[in-house]
């Protein structure tokens, strides 16, 4: 039978640190020297192995954004940003190519909703060997509203949601990285965290590799919907169309 379900190792799960909520808890990822694992090094960039791989039959790595333990996405300078998202991709991509997983995932959790555990600014790319994230993934859950355009990069806020109410997307081709889209990316991030219409302080980044095109789908972070929990039934908002108008007013009307 194949397998259609993550599978969580709860020993591994009770041992790794959480700092989102517990202050007190000494940062991992601050204290570089001790560091183990390493992948690749790009200045303050670290990929590594995670050293708590709490999902079995994957091969998990943490990617560490910044050494500013304080510092968060939408802040990033674009030297940094265009440094981060394009070595962040850069690996992701790569270990697709080396074929030995059946799909690889990248994403970034942040804030107490998030579902992630350390506040320092990080990302995660997983091999999964014996699950494919894509048959899961279709065109229509990128189809929206273009909010902005250039440089074979787009902004949309999505009208057929995935999980429900507001998503951003981002896409490029995958045949070069544009500058664009993480611009796009951060844009998402700084209006989920400054501007939205309900206080906000968490999100996820989700990256998609489909048919010659990587998006990112930007969700910010709420309690859940039971309607989506229980039935799994999207809910679409009646004010997206205000909220593209929003974005183009704040970040692009200038």
């Amino acid at each position: 039978m194949e397998n259609k379900h993550l599978h969580f190792n709860t020993s591994i799960g009770v041992k790794k640190p959480e700092s989102i909520r517990n202050k007190a808890q000494a940062c991992p990822f601050c204290d570089r020297d001790q560091l183990t694992g390493l992948i690749a090094v790009d200045g303050p960039i670290i990929l590594l192995k995670n050293k708590y791989p709490v999902l079995e039959n994957a091969y998990q790595t943490v990617l560490i954004e910044t050494d500013d333990c304080h510092a968060e996405l939408s802040t990033y300078s674009k030297e940094h940003l265009h440094r981060l998202i394009r070595f962040g991709i850069k690996h992701w991509l790569e270990m697709e190519e080396t074929r030995e997983y059946r799909s690889v995932i990248f994403f970034k959790n942040h804030g107490p909703l998030s579902g992630g555990t350390i506040a320092h600014p990080h990302m995660q790319i997983i091999g999964l060997h014996d699950l494919d994230y894509k048959e899961k993934a279709s065109h229509e859950m990128f189809q929206g509203i273009v909010i902005d355009e250039g440089e074979g990069s787009r902004l949309i806020l999505s009208t057929k949601p995935r999980v429900g109410f507001y998503e951003f997307n981002i896409e490029m081709p995958d045949s070069s990285y544009q500058e664009r889209f993480s611009e796009y990316l951060q844009i998402a991030v700084h209006y989920i965290l400054n501007h939205f219409p309900f206080k906000a302080s968490s999100y996820n980044v989700f990256f998609h590799h489909l048919d010659g095109k990587v998006y990112a789908k930007v969700v910010p972070r709420f309690v859940t919907t039971p309607l989506y929990i229980g039935y799994g039934l999207p809910q679409v908002p009646n004010n997206l169309e205000w909220m593209a108008e929003e974005l183009k007013r704040i970040y692009f009307c200038k």
